[in-house]
């Protein structure tokens, strides 16, 4: 049996069913779909410069975030200093100079460097400008560390008052970190050009 198929036709004389638009691209259909090289460049080109821009606006607030971690760190590290000369019954000095901070015990009338630990030395994160004062006098910190602590935490869980500033050159961002003879230590940050 012979099948019939059925359709139908417009008055034109072509399928109804047919869509407008050929499955079989031609010539010409092929340069209007897709873009061209230029604007892939172009688009590329933008893409580049924004990530450029946004590296580099990251990279420059680093340095004060750095500074407000180091700020943060010295203070704890300073009140668990505190902490660990009144449970230990001996005194733990505190040095400063340009390049980081060292702790060291008391061991009759001498000072051992900690070298391990929690209270081990550091360095500085960002390369801070640090202003030590005590007493309201200032404490000079130099690039090598004093022979002795020049902040000290003692067993009686007192502790040397002191204000210890860090900036970086190139920035209005400044941090504080201060004590008080009781043993709290407090982090602040001030407008650097307000100082």
């Amino acid at each position: 049996m012979a099948r019939r198929r059925s359709s139908i036709w417009a008055a034109d004389n072509t399928a109804a069913l047919d869509p407008p638009w050929s499955l079989v691209p031609g010539p010409w259909s092929l340069l209007s779909t897709g873009f061209s090289l230029i604007e892939i460049l172009v688009v590329t080109v933008i893409l580049a410069v924004v990530a450029a821009t946004v590296t580099l606006a990251v990279a420059g607030a680093g340095g004060e975030r750095q500074l407000a971690r180091d700020a943060d760190r010295v203070a704890a590290l300073v009140g668990y200093a505190c902490e660990q000369a009144e449970l230990s019954g001996r005194d733990i000095g505190v040095s400063l100079n340009r390049a980081g901070y060292r702790f060291s015990r008391s061991e009759h009338a001498d000072w051992q460097l900690l070298r391990e630990g929690e209270l081990r030395p550091r360095k500085w994160g960002a390369n801070p400008l640090v202003t030590l004062t005590r007493d309201g006098n200032r404490v000079g910190v130099g690039d090598e560390f004093p022979d002795k602590p020049q902040l000290a935490c003692f067993s009686s869980g007192e502790l040397t008052a002191f204000r210890l500033e860090l900036s970086l050159p190139d920035a209005a961002a400044l941090y504080r970190v201060e004590a008080t003879q009781n043993g709290e230590v407090v982090t602040s940050s001030v407008d650097g050009r307000g100082r």
